[in-house]
């Protein structure tokens, strides 16, 4: 095992930065959507599982935004009235390990230089023999049946 730390998500202040556009946007607050309709999507902001009951909202958000030919935003689901963004060291949250995840590694530049598939225990040892690339600066999950993106991986 690697001494280096993952924390989640690489873009911290961006899934902060959010949810003051949540509130005040009609266009965004028209797509929500209510948990007991929905299994196995997860929010995107705290990394949690939906709950049956709560509303979700369905948004677009721009996740990997280098100038590359990476660059990407897609739909994501987001618990409304998150505040608080999953920001922890060395935790891989539950809705990963219980996912088929794509990792991808991306240089400084945005541009892939690897990438894998892996779930469960697998995770971890897929995510750490990425990061262990010294050209690979953080790593993007993606779940893979949905190709949602899932979150951002960067070393502590």
């Amino acid at each position: 095992m690697t001494t280096e730390r993952h924390a989640f998500p690489y873009h911290r202040p961006r899934s902060g930065a959010l949810w003051p556009i949540l509130r005040r946007s009609p266009e965004i607050r028209h797509s929500a959507r209510h948990g007991r309709h929905l299994t196995g999507y997860p929010d995107r902001i705290a990394l949690t599982e939906v709950i049956p009951g709560e509303t979700m909202l369905l948004l677009n958000t721009t996740h990997q935004p280098a100038d590359s030919p990476y660059r990407a935003s897609h739909a994501i689901f987001a618990r409304e009235g998150a505040t608080v963004p999953f920001d922890q060291v060395n935790v891989v949250p539950e809705v990963l390990r219980s996912r088929l995840v794509w990792p991808w590694g991306l240089d400084e530049a945005g541009m892939m230089m690897d990438a894998d598939i892996a779930a469960g225990d697998d995770l971890v040892p897929c995510m750490e023999r990425l990061l262990a690339d010294s050209r690979i600066r953080y790593l993007q999950a993606h779940y893979a049946k949905a190709g949602c993106y899932a979150a951002g991986i960067v070393r502590a």
